[in-house]
């Protein structure tokens, strides 16, 4: 849906409005019955402009701006890209990783903090953006009271440049589709990371529904083994639901799911939640916490954050 950028449009969940079908219409189809077409409005159709000739060099104008949708704060990125021409940042301020001892990891104590970890991104045409994801810094402590010892690591851990490409409604339309491939650079300090090039691919989707956001995205990475040679395929699901309570706030729910095809590896899920806050048409904020539900989860994951376009 589109905003005049001098309008505030409705309470943003991060994945993006389209034309409505009501949701008596979705289950339907779900059970495969055949569905009439959404209800047509009184008011005149108004056609989906070309925004086809749009690049970085030429950017989309302000009031054929989509909606702000963004890769944030859930796991499940948005199918929708960055407008031709503009920019846009995701990151939190901060956010901490706490895991208690537990023997499927190890018996040890883990923390985490990371500051300003972000993914800036640049509209290059109408339905294809680049990014890149980086950690400016990240500080880690592990607690190992059977050897009495304790590890500590900090510094700029990685950088990971990313494309997403819309495959069908990017501007308009009942479903949305993009592909993400992305490749993690082995650029880090402090012995972070496993100095290995990794990558993958990303498939996020998306329904309209009306009154909800409904994201769902697969994963398929391509990860170093731990033992240091050789590489495993981790696959990555996850399905979010979000709702506006009132105003320009809305809360959402995810629940994430990894496996991972090395040996001895666990499952690893979480339950997430957040609180969006929509302050303009280019400005959101939030907050919220992934929950570990399995033991080679993290225990918990709190951030505070934003995503803001220009």
């Amino acid at each position: 849906m589109l905003h005049d950028r001098n309008e505030s449009p409705p309470a943003g969940l991060g994945k993006g409005r389209r034309e409505s079908w009501p949701v008596p219409s979705l289950l339907l189809l779900a059970a495969g019955l055949p569905v009439a077409e959404p209800s047509v409005s009184a008011e005149p159709d108004r056609p989906t402009p070309d925004k086809s000739g749009y690049h970085l060099f030429n950017p989309t104008p302000g009031p054929l701006l989509r909606e702000l949708s963004a890769d944030r704060p859930d796991k499940t990125d948005s199918p929708f890209t960055v407008d031709a021409g503009h920019f846009q940042l995701e990151m939190d301020f901060a956010n901490l990783t706490y895991n208690g001892p537990n023997p499927e990891r190890s018996q040890g104590r883990f923390a985490a903090v990371e500051i300003a970890p972000l993914n800036f991104k640049i509209g290059l045409f109408n339905d294809l953006d680049f990014q890149l994801v980086q950690t400016a810094y990240r500080w880690e402590r592990i607690d190992n009271p059977a050897a009495g010892t304790v590890d500590r690591k900090a510094g700029f851990d990685g950088l990971t440049p990313r494309i997403k490409l819309n495959l069908v409604g990017n501007d308009g339309g009942f479903f949305a589709l993009a592909l993400i491939p992305f490749v993690k650079l082995p650029w880090s300090q402090g012995h972070l990371g496993n100095d290995a090039i990794e990558g993958g691919l990303g498939l996020p989707y998306s329904f309209d529904v009306p009154g909800w956001e409904v994201g769902f995205q697969s994963t398929l990475h391509l990860n170093r083994n731990g033992g240091g040679s050789g590489y495993h395929t981790v696959f990555d699901n996850s399905v979010s639901l979000g709702h506006r309570l009132f105003g320009q706030l809305s809360l959402s729910a995810e629940f994430f799911s990894g496996v991972s095809m090395e040996p001895g590896a666990g499952w690893v899920g979480t339950v997430d939640t957040w609180l969006t806050y929509q302050a303009n048409p280019n400005l959101r904020l939030d907050a919220g916490i992934y929950i570990g539900v399995t033991p080679a989860a993290d225990d918990w994951h709190p951030f505070v954050g934003m995503t803001w376009r220009y």
